[in-house]
């Protein structure tokens, strides 16, 4: 009897159930995966990502695959997942080189607090991480308090070491930075649904046509057009995973006492606290709250943090918008 031919590929979209492969002799193989991988860890959603290296068993029958084995990750972006499955790990993509989170200047609101927790998940992963700030073709639209705090936004996260690309798919130029900061990087983008993401993407490569969707002027909320992670080859070099629009980033397996040590701009002063065990919330000799008082931590990631330890204590899991 013929020994059943075996196939190497990389995941490149997952729909739950399936799962494309390109093989690595550029052929597409829908696949599914062997049901031991769902029963060896229970606290994960999904044991197969897009971006993992796989092994598949073909079957001649009908061309479609079974997934026997999963390569060890180089890296991955995960986060807690919600609804049903809250608390469990959701491997969001495996084996990127950078993550991007993405944000409107308005329709939705950029929100720092969705940053800061995606980077704080950046850092425990050791994935290099970057912003892309969209529609900035609204700035003329918004209030001047609102564009300040744009502005102020953008000069903060490029001073902490993490990139800010302001982008509008309407203008040129800003997409041509996009592509010199995506080429020859396999890179993933999240964030909330009416972001623009899709039309991003649809703009720095014209032949994806990602599907793309209106913002409640209601409830200035996107909705769902991207509904599975898909990874897409770039013409230019390099490789983009398109995610679905994620309204929550919950922390994974945080304990309050660890995430002082992923806000980057507070690991110079944890050693010089009085106690060892300081929360930088309420000790008196706090270094990390003196270092806020002279201005060399900024305000609103303090609070930010604060924010996100408190929900940690309250067993959220840092699961707050």
């Amino acid at each position: 009897m013929a020994e059943t031919a075996h196939r190497e590929g990389i995941v490149t979209r997952s729909t739950g159930s399936w799962y494309d492969v390109r093989t690595d002799d550029g052929t597409t193989v829908p696949a599914r995966v062997r049901g031991k991988f769902r029963l060896a860890d229970n606290d994960v959603t999904n044991p197969v990502a897009v971006g993992d290296r796989v092994t598949l068993r073909m079957n001649e029958q009908d061309d479609t695959g079974l997934i026997v084995d999963i390569h060890e990750r180089t890296t991955k972006l995960s986060r807690r997942a919600a609804g049903r499955r809250a608390g469990e790990e959701h491997v969001i993509v495996a084996n990127v080189d950078r993550a991007w989170a993405v944000q409107a200047v308005d329709l939705p609101r950029f929100n720092p607090g969705f940053v800061d927790r995606f980077l704080v998940m950046a850092e425990v992963f050791d994935l290099p991480a970057g912003i892309i700030l969209n529609k900035i073709d609204l700035m003329d639209d918004i209030s001047s308090e609102h564009a300040a705090a744009v502005d102020d936004f953008c000069t903060l996260y490029n001073d902490l070491g993490y990139p800010v690309l302001p982008t509008s798919a309407t203008a040129p130029a800003n997409i041509d930075l996009l592509r010199e900061a995506l080429h020859d990087e396999v890179s993933v983008v999240t964030g909330p649904s009416g972001t623009g993401k899709s039309s991003l993407l649809n703009a720095v490569e014209d032949t994806l046509d990602v599907a793309t969707g209106a913002v409640s002027q209601k409830t200035r909320k996107g909705t769902h057009t991207t509904t599975y992670a898909t990874l897409h080859p770039l013409s230019f070099g390099g490789y983009i995973v398109d995610t679905p629009g994620i309204r929550e980033f919950g922390l994974l397996d945080m304990h309050p006492a660890d995430l002082c040590h992923f806000f980057v701009e507070f690991i110079p002063y944890l050693d010089d606290c009085r106690f060892p065990d300081c929360t930088h919330d309420h000790e008196p000799g706090c270094a990390v709250k003196d270092a806020v008082d002279a201005g060399a931590i900024h305000p609103m990631r303090y609070e930010s943090y604060c924010n996100i330890l408190y929900s940690l204590q309250d067993g959220q899991e840092g699961t707050g918008r």
